[in-house]
């Protein structure tokens, strides 16, 4: 069998529903949050209205997409569905029209969110919900709307989370499945429900460094991300600290640690004015440590990282790459010949922003898996044989770089006896990037030898080949 490999793939499905019908997502309100929810439905499929009578707000939108198209294809190892359609409307009532998902991302005024939320309710058929990463459903729904919350974090469309809350969430929750994210169902109300709790927590004790002349913004923000920011990332809180426990576990840390927590260690709910001194003073720290990137680089020096650590945490099944690669297997592989269709992700790149040699094994190696499973013949553990591969000559035609859109098709050269020789072309838009001629022997496991094929293994191989032709 070829060498281990992220699988490969990605022939685009049908953004229709069962109906036949496109899905349409309405976007009320196009800022940051707005745009992001934008992007990641329209990258997944779904035509989306957006209502947003600002000026400016189609050409902010356009810049966030800028962003999302380049990133979020490179997460996946199969291609997203065909893009949706993208449309302004001139009314609230226009753009939730036919929707089955409303979203309303507006400023954080509990009288605004009233006007908009009524109107919508009062024409739109499908779930209405709302961006707000404080209000209660009880107070969004308190003169008549029928919204429920679904809390997005930035950049929407790379991170997984969604808080909901309110009745019957499961229907948004399916629904959030489908364009890759992970609805996390709350069942009790609560102020800032919980991630933003948590986030205001320490953002007030870091006011507080801050102000107390304790630490910088950059001192603050290496101690997160050299520290406890990277096991959060794939363990969160809990399991983190019941491995600080040892072998007795979480009994044993909160026994050992948890008389601290009455310690005067933190301000904890005190808020420290943030007069104009004190602002002046986390600007400027601020403008020191990140005033040399302009918002927009600074947003895919952002992107990009984050791509790189949800692809590693894929690679281990865990924290948000679990929820990655869910959604990876619901995307369609190719069909045959194609056998590799993806975005080049920035973890391939090199110093130059082309992938090095060892790129193009995978994506050849990739390829080959596909053709196995495409003629029904890959092994699995126990089977007893496998498909060794035991030549591969690579040749380099053009530059392949990061965020280029490429293809695969595969020829089964031969099928017989003992070999399989396929012959792959790689593809930029219809421009040969490279070409491979690999040989694969067909393993007995018990001997480690090569060994004969099946017959009807053949048979399927030669059906492939012919039906290509």
């Amino acid at each position: 069998m070829s060498g281990p490999s992220d699988r490969a793939g990605g022939q685009p499905p049908d953004p229709r529903g069962i109906s036949g019908q496109r899905k349409k997502a309405a976007i009320l309100g196009g800022g940051v949050i707005g745009g992001g929810w934008a992007a990641r439905f329209l990258l997944d499929g779904w035509d989306v209205d957006v209502f947003d009578p600002g000026a400016g707000a189609a050409a902010a939108l356009d810049e966030v997409l800028v962003g999302a198209r380049r990133a979020l294809p490179m997460l996946h190892d199969r291609s997203l569905p065909p893009e949706g359609r993208l449309t302004f409307r001139p009314t609230l009532a226009e753009a939730v029209d036919g929707a089955l998902w409303v979203q309303e991302s507006v400023p954080e005024r509990l009288d605004l969110k009233h006007a908009v939320l009524g109107e919508a309710c009062a024409h739109a058929t499908g779930i209405v919900a709302s961006s707000t990463s404080g209000f209660k459903p009880s107070d969004l729904n308190a003169i008549g709307a029928r919204a429920i919350v679904a809390h997005p974090f930035n950049p929407v469309y790379l991170l997984p989370l969604v808080e909901l809350v309110g009745d019957d969430t499961a229907p948004a929750a399916a629904i959030l499945r489908e364009i890759g994210m992970y609805p996390l169902e709350i069942g009790a109300e609560i102020d800032a429900h919980i991630a933003d709790r948590l986030l205001e927590a320490v953002w007030r004790e870091a006011l507080w460094l801050v102000r107390d002349d304790v630490a910088t913004t950059a001192q603050i923000d290496e101690a997160i991300r050299m520290g406890f920011g990277l096991r959060w990332a794939q363990m969160g809180l809990f399991e983190t600290y019941r491995i600080a426990g040892g072998p007795a576990g979480m009994a044993h840390f909160l026994a050992q640690f948890g008389p601290a927590l009455k310690w005067p260690w933190t301000k904890l709910m005190d808020v420290p004015d943030l007069d104009d001194a004190l602002v002046a003073k986390i600007a400027a720290q601020s403008d020191a440590q990140s005033g040399h990137l302009d918002h927009r680089a600074l947003e895919r020096v952002r992107d990009d990282a984050l791509v790189s650590i949800l692809r590693g945490l894929r690679r281990r099944d865990q924290g948000a790459g679990a929820v990655l690669g869910a959604h990876d297997a619901r995307l369609p592989a190719p069909t045959f010949p194609v056998t590799v269709a993806r975005i080049v992700p920035v973890t391939w790149g090199d110093w130059n922003d082309h992938i090095n040699e060892g790129r193009y094994g995978q994506i050849f190696s990739d390829a080959a898996d596909a053709v196995l499973a495409a003629a029904d013949a890959m092994p699995a553990p126990g089977d007893g044989w496998s498909f060794f591969t035991v030549e591969t000559t690579i040749r380099y035609r053009a530059e392949t770089r990061i965020g280029d859109a490429i293809a695969v098709t595969t020829r089964i050269e031969q099928a017989e006896g003992k070999k399989l020789k396929l012959v792959h072309s790689m593809q930029r838009g219809g421009e040969i990037l490279a070409e491979c001629d690999q040989l694969l022997l067909h393993v007995d496991m018990e001997s480690r030898r090569s060994s004969q094929m099946p017959d009807a293994m053949i048979a399927r191989f030669t059906a492939l080949s012919d039906d290509r032709n």
